[in-house]
């Protein structure tokens, strides 16, 4: 016996699988055990996400591992510290590999934003050590911020050494070019922190999906990387809310927040696809071509973008500073617990409020990761 007629089950399907037939859903989540419910293809991360899921208690054993192997591989605490944040973040990468059948995107240190031979550096030492641990390179994006020393390092690890890079921190028209001119795999311009600009800095506090700026920015670069056939391919990122989701429905890939992907499994309203290649043909736009001087001119004449992606450095940076702060106290509780172990004739009770004393005294050194260290 039929279930219903066509038209019944097509009202009962969630906007997030229609989605899914229109665009690439990709959850942007350093949380993989949110991953499992959702079933996208790929996952990103950033410096961000991967703190927030650093602190759950679920994964410290991922933090316990990463701390240990900083301090195998010797030399100065900062080159411990290092170590360990790369070991960390390839760790939790590995863990979302076995989640998506697709890529999962790793970002390189954000402090590294205008120094290209460094960048270059850090991604192939990442791609080492996905290497090291039987992934292929194929299934791992490099994240680089979309700087124009950023960019450049795309263009050097893609044509040099055939490593796949997902340019972030997009925000301005120059850099969507640029990027397609340095032929790097994908883009991920911020559609809601576009939005959060517009808001804060114009009269103008809310605005329909189809006039979102963040979804107009999109939808321009979009027309414009189809119109002329470029190869690499968009990804919007950093959703406020479903409605921006649904208003980029055909875009190449979109990055998508847990909770946001929950929204979308609950909805069962009509999602048609809002973007495609046939209709950007159609558009207007003119092809142009960036040098660094050119680039430089136009990123600059967008306040929105330079305000943005120096803010989005900034905090990438901050939250990296913020990991590196757990991973040292997490470092000196490992040396602690291994001294308490070759003192064990010290009586139980002493030794336990020594212990406690001393992660005290370190969690009040750095109060912004207090209570994120188990003992």
């Amino acid at each position: 016996m039929s279930s219903g007629s066509p038209d019944k089950r097509r009202k009962m399907e969630t906007a997030l699988n229609q989605l899914k037939k229109l665009t690439v859903v990709v959850a942007d989540t350093g949380d993989f055990n949110a991953i499992d419910e959702y079933k996208p293809q790929d996952a990103t991360t950033n410096p961000s996400l991967i703190l927030a899921a650093a602190k759950m208690p679920a994964y410290q054993h991922l933090v316990d591992q990463a701390i240990k192997y900083g301090i195998a591989k010797g030399g100065t605490e900062d080159e411990q510290v290092a170590n360990t944040m790369d070991k960390l973040f390839v760790s939790f990468g590995l863990e979302i590999l076995k989640k998506v059948p697709g890529r999962v995107s790793t970002e390189v240190d954000a402090r590294l934003s205008f120094d290209k031979e460094e960048m270059v550096a850090k991604a192939l030492k990442l791609i080492a050590l996905y290497e090291e641990a039987g992934i292929s390179k194929e299934r791992v994006l490099i994240k680089l911020s979309s700087t124009w020393e950023g960019i450049q390092a795309g263009k050097e690890l893609e044509e040099k050494h055939g490593v796949h890079c997902n340019m972030t921190l997009l925000f301005s028209f120059a850099q969507a070019v640029a990027c397609a001119e340095a032929k790097v795999t994908l883009i991920s311009p911020f559609v809601g922190r576009i939005l959060d600009w517009y808001k804060e800095n114009t009269d103008r506090k809310s605005f329909e999906p189809h006039e979102d700026p963040g979804v107009v920015s999109v939808t321009k670069i979009y027309n414009y990387y189809k119109k002329f056939g470029y190869s690499t391919v968009v990804m919007g990122a950093s959703f406020r809310n479903t409605g921006e989701v649904k208003a980029l429905a055909g875009c190449d890939l979109l990055t998508i927040s847990p909770g946001l992907l929950a929204e979308l499994s609950q909805d069962h309203s009509a999602v048609t696809a809002m973007l495609s290649v046939e209709k950007s043909k159609a558009c207007d736009l003119e092809k142009i071509h960036l040098d660094e001087k050119a680039f430089r001119w136009q990123h600059n004449e967008d306040r929105m973008a330079v305000e943005k992606l120096s803010d989005g450095i900034r905090k990438f940076a901050a939250d990296a500073i913020k990991l590196e702060a757990m991973i040292k106290v997490g470092t000196q509780l490992f040396f602690f617990k291994r001294k308490k172990k070759n003192h064990a004739q010290m009586a139980p009770e002493k030794l336990n409020n020594l212990f406690i004393a001393g992660k005290n005294a370190w969690c009040e050194k750095r109060p912004v990761i207090e209570g994120c260290i188990s003992s």
